[in-house]
Formats: C-alpha cells, structure tokens, sequence
C-alpha cells in the first residue's frame, strides 16, 4: 500500500465513479482501476461494489476512507510544516486536546499564547487523551492536554487541575428539578452514557472506575463515541451522563447537577515530550501560571479547590 494508492481509492469513494475520478486525478481509467484492484489484493477484502451504478462502498471500503482521508490528511500537514521550517517561516507549535477542555482554559491559552509569540503557527487537533501520548511519542503533536492518567516514562504528565464533575439529566427528569448538588447513587437506578466507546483506556472508565470503588451499579450502560452524541441522547431522555463542569456550555436544553462527592472530579493534563527543552514549553508554563493567578470565574466555578499555580512537573 502506498499513497497513491490511497489517493486514488479515495477519488473513487468520493466520486463514486471510476471514469470521473479518473478524470480528476488526470489518468486512464484502466491503471486506475488496477491499483484498486491491487490494494483490494494486498487487504484481502472487497473495498468497492461495482456492480452498482454508482459503485458503492463496503463496509471495509468506508472505513479505509475514513481512515485514508486522516492519513492523507496528516501528510499534507507534514509537507506544509517542513517547508514553513526549511523557508524559515513560522515555527508550527502543534498542541492536542481533549474536546472538553475547550470550554475550560484552553481557548484562553492560545490567546495568550498567539498575543506573547506572534511568530507560531498554532494548530490544534482534537484527539483523545490516550491518542495524545502516541501523538506526542510519534512527533504529530508538541502539547497535549488531556484527562487520562498515564505512566509512559516518554512523556511527562503535569496535572492542572482537579474539575469537578457534573451530572447531565434531561430536563424533565424528576432529578432535574431540583439545582443543588445531587449523590453519586442515585447513578444506580439510571441508564449511563459514557464515552468515548473506543479506544480505552479512557475517560469512559474513569467515570466506570469511580462508580466501581463507590459500589454504584447503573441500571444499564450505553457506550457512545463522542461528549456531543452523549449530551445529545440525555436531551432527548435516553439517560443521563457524568461530564466535566466546565462542559456544562455545550448543550443548554439539558440540565446539570453537580456530584456532592470529593472523589467526584477529572484532572486536566498537561503532556510533553521527555527531555522537551523548547522556551514555547517555558512560555506556556509561565502564561498558565498567569492564567490561574487571574482567578477566572471558570476556574472557580469547577474547580473542586484552587489548583496549584505553578504547572512546573
């Protein structure tokens, strides 16, 4: 398998028509439908139905497009990032995040980070925590923040914060009537949704964990892949989800309670590379110090305490 290959089997899905994506990639038709035919060879399995008019994909088809689109995806960043490097132009600074953290101090940070060095070119890719280690190991990203625990002595694990946890309800629960905090066990008699379904370990099974040691058992539990897709099955009364609080912006037509345990929270966590020497971690370091000593209404709003403000492992 090689790039052109996939490059070509994704003109394909998308056009859903071997003589017009042989048309946009400039090619006969016939080479094109040998390599196809050849990564089809080299997989083992049928990637294109074409017996349909238009070809359509099997199910092994959409997931090497969904797949391919990310890793042509990252080779185009690749190529974009060296030659911004070989021409001197902007450092890339590439930080990976967790979605819920965009709604704590996250966008904060690259505000600041944008106003103290002009000169980077920031980009930020979504990725899950366990992701971020593997990201961080490979060279696909400089920083992540995250929310899982790791003992990978390659990257080095600074906890933020502690943040409270939070349980989302649908609005006309009977439990959502009242905005006080609320007991971890009323969990036991609820449908849990958790996330995110794969891969684990993850957030998922920190919740899972905590409901274990409390000896809580939800009355059944519906894995999804994503924060939005949970919020989104709570609103529409399918169960109810334990979140991060400063998530509780993302959906306002589902209620939030906040869990009246200390046990009850997620750490924000900042990773990098072992050995990292770059001023930009320095600076980073310095203006999340700065950002905690501002005593922002988020931080005190979910927060279980005042974190520590020096960041500094």
């Amino acid at each position: 398998m090689d790039l052109r290959q996939l490059r070509y089997f994704v003109a394909v899905a998308r056009e859903r028509n071997f003589t017009r994506a042989a048309e946009q990639l400039n090619i006969a038709q016939p080479p094109l439908s040998r390599q196809i035919q050849l990564l089809e060879e080299e997989l083992g399995v049928v990637l294109i139905t074409r017996t349909s008019r238009p070809v359509k994909l099997t199910d092994a088809g959409r997931l090497l497009y969904e797949q391919a689109l990310q890793v042509l995806g990252r080779v185009d960043q690749m190529k974009d990032a060296t030659r911004r490097v070989g021409m001197n132009r902007n450092r890339v600074l590439s930080i990976g995040f967790v979605a819920s953290t965009l709604y704590g101090g996250l966008p904060v940070l690259v505000r600041k980070l944008r106003q103290n060095a002009p000169e980077l070119d920031i980009q930020l890719l979504e990725m899950l925590s366990i992701q971020q280690v593997a990201a961080l190991k490979e060279g696909r990203i400089d920083i992540g923040f995250g929310r899982m625990r790791h003992n990978d002595p390659n990257v080095v694990a600074t906890i933020l914060r502690e943040e409270r946890l939070v349980v989302a309800l649908p609005q006309d629960s009977v439990l959502a009537q009242d905005e006080g905090p609320i007991r971890l066990s009323v969990i036991a008699d609820q449908r849990l949704i958790v996330y995110p379904k794969e891969p684990r370990p993850s957030y998922a099974d920190q919740v899972l964990s905590l409901l274990q040691e409390e000896e809580i058992r939800p009355r059944d539990v519906l894995e999804v892949r994503e924060i939005q897709t949970a919020l989104g099955l709570v609103a529409a009364d399918s169960g109810v989800c334990i979140i991060p609080s400063s998530a509780r912006q993302m959906r306002s037509d589902v209620r939030y309670r906040v869990i009246d345990s200390p046990r009850a929270t997620s750490p924000v966590i900042m990773n990098h590379r072992a050995g990292d020497t770059s001023r930009y971690l320095d600076l980073i370091r310095r203006l999340i110090r700065e950002m905690y000593a501002e005593k922002p209404a988020w931080l005190a709003a979910n927060n279980l305490a005042a974190p520590d403000p020096d960041p500094d492992p």
